[in-house]
């Protein structure tokens, strides 16, 4: 069969997506005049925004007459979840390795699912044009990290490309030319065509797709037999339960768009509208002989957060959606195409406890949601706990930090107070290279410390290693927060003799609750503070008394930085224009009778 699956795996920040965009130029998937820009797949707003992939996606080309699939996967291990289940549809792995930095954490465990699937991985060494680059050596720690993660002899015979995907050239060997050829000519000679089996039909839902025309489409790979449009087939789900219904319409991917068509064979990937109520791992299968496919599974989360509904005084101002009603119906929509995620509703339905995998997997949800229109509360986030042979065992994290030479005992220092060993430290270039074992909570907060304290020079990644046995109390936050006492807008002449006691979120003129975090306070220890008195106007004038104020602007912090900033007492009020930090309770006697009953119990 002229059919070649493919998936681009790598380490976030490796050029995946950059690849991706050459071998839709080399193939010439668009006409010469078409402004396409850069990063084509990268086509939602907080991708481009943030410049990493969150969802993986399809595009196809035809290079000498053979058909590439070519699937565009993340490389943050949060969105581990994506990639594992896209690895079915393919058959063949390109690994895209930095010439410099080499093999990273989710390098290895990107690999490690796709070597176990038993796909035919081809090599790339790409940024060969850096300065300091090492592509040779680079080879050999591919081939190690193959040779630990027991690959077989024929995965660890693979074909090894260099180039820079932002120059547009790859090569067989470390001789520059002008074209991306030797590769494309290397994925049709060494990934082999689908292997098909014979039988009746059977598709695995692997992925799905929306459109408001035709509502949700569902996207795999046939491993045997013909799909035809208007077909009548078994949807086997993972209960077991098989239900009858027909298929509408097919279309498989050409270029960046879907071609409708009659019938799909065997070893393609194709879109199948017209089937209803399907999950994520779902076999559509023969009508008469309802045959299911082993179910995907995903590794568990290993954090979760508790979702609920906005209930500050500035409820119902800003969003459209703002129930729990409207919460509990978003969430499990995610749920059908997230297969990281779970939700679990608490006992009085307000709140839902939501379980992923790490700070940027749950912070991209609540920030789409957020621009969706939704208002929600979302709490402090806690590490998932297991009992393991009778010991309590948490979540542990490989830690690598790469980072200029003066700064390599601070890092040391920060990650070692979090309870972090020391694994690996290397020399790479004029680089050090750390690596730690550490517990998952250590990790919040910890990047925010570390890009402050080496100057934002450090280069930091994560991958879940094991659970471990619990390591005790981690030390959080050292500062307390300035609390604001009261409701109304707050004024320069407040904030300004304010200054002194803390470092301020909010600035003048901003309306404010009771209960609202405006400031890191400089000591330790939370203060209520009163931000939105007026300064008294007489009409006595006086030189040196009346000098302007003068505001430090405010400290801004993303979703993200809020999540890992945040105590257990603490939330986040979070609405399509605001985000704002405050205490869960908001009225200050109350909070003081809390303490002293915790202080009591404890």
């Amino acid at each position: 069969m002229n059919i070649r699956n493919i998936a681009i795996i790598a380490h976030v920040d490796h050029g995946k997506t950059t690849l991706v965009d050459k071998i839709l130029h080399a193939t010439k998937v668009f006409r010469e005049n078409q402004a396409t820009g850069e990063l084509i797949m990268d086509n939602n707003d907080l991708e481009r925004e943030r410049g990493i992939t969150i969802f993986s996606k399809n595009a196809a080309v035809t290079y000498k007459g053979v058909k590439i699939n070519v699937i565009d996967t993340p490389g943050h291990a949060d969105f581990g979840g994506e990639v594992e289940r896209v690895l079915k549809m393919a058959d063949g792995v390109l690994l895209l390795v930095d010439a410099f930095e080499g093999p990273m954490p989710q390098t290895r465990f990107v690999l490690q699912k796709a070597l176990s699937l038993g796909l035919k991985p081809i090599v790339v060494i790409n940024k060969v044009d850096k300065p300091n680059c090492r592509p040779e050596e680079v080879h050999d720690a591919v081939f190690d990290l193959f040779f630990h993660l027991d690959a077989t002899e024929e995965q660890l015979d693979f074909p090894t490309y260099y180039g820079s995907g932002k120059h547009g050239w790859f090569n067989d060997s470390l001789t520059e030319i002008d074209n991306i050829e030797p590769l494309m000519d290397g994925i049709i000679k060494h990934v082999p065509p689908p292997s098909v089996q014979e039988g009746s039909l059977q598709l695995q839902i692997t992925s799905l797709d929306y459109s408001s025309f035709l509502g949700r489409i569902a996207i795999g790979k046939v491993s045997r037999g013909v799909i035809k449009e208007n077909q009548q087939v078994a949807l086997v789900q993972a209960d077991g339960s098989i239900r009858k219904t027909r298929v509408k319409e097919l279309y498989v991917f050409e270029g960046m768009e879907k071609k409708k068509v009659a019938e799909v064979p065997a070893g393609d990937l194709c879109a199948v509208v017209g089937i209803e109520d399907f999950n994520i791992g779902d076999t559509i299968a023969d009508a008469e002989n309802p045959e299911a496919l082993p179910v995907i599974s995903v590794d568990e989360p290993t954090m979760n957060m508790t979702f609920g509904i906005n209930n500050s005084p500035f409820f119902g101002r800003d969003g459209k959606f703002v129930t729990s009603r409207h919460l509990r119906e978003r969430l499990l929509k995610e749920t059908e195409r997230n297969l990281a995620l779970r939700v679990e509703e608490t006992e009085g339905g307000e709140s839902f406890l939501v379980y992923g995998r790490g700070i940027l997997h749950l912070g991209v949800l609540i920030e789409t949601m957020r621009r969706e229109g939704y208002e929600l509360t979302v709490g402090q986030p806690q590490v998932i706990t297991k009992e393991i042979d009778g010991k309590k065992c948490e979540p542990y994290e490989t830690l690598v930090v790469d980072v200029p030479e003066e700064f390599a005992s601070k890092v040391i220092d920060l990650v070692t107070r979090r309870k972090g060993e020391l694994l690996v430290m290397e020399t790479k270039g004029e680089m050090q290279h750390l690596e730690f074992d550490i517990p998952a909570r250590g990790l919040i907060g910890l990047r925010t410390q570390i890009l402050t304290a080496t100057t934002g020079e450090a280069v930091m990644a994560h991958r879940f290693s094991d659970y471990k046995p619990w390591k005790g109390p981690i030390p959080g936050r050292n500062n307390g927060v300035l609390i604001s006492k009261n409701q109304g807008k707050t004024t320069a002449y407040s904030i300004d003799k304010l200054q002194d006691r803390g470092t301020f979120f909010v600035d003048p003129g901003e309306e404010v609750y009771a209960g609202q975090i405006l400031a890191e306070n400089v000591k330790p220890g939370d203060l209520v503070v009163n931000a939105t008195e007026e300064k008294k106007l007489t009409n006595h004038r006086a030189s040196g008394s009346d000098d302007a104020t003068r505001i430090a602007p405010k400290t801004l912090m993303t979703l993200e930085e809020c999540m890992e900033y945040i105590q257990h007492d603490e939330c986040i009020e979070v609405t399509p224009n605001f985000i704002r930090m405050r205490k869960v309770i908001l009225d200050e006697t109350e909070r003081n009778r809390q303490a002293k009953k915790m202080a009591a119990e404890a």
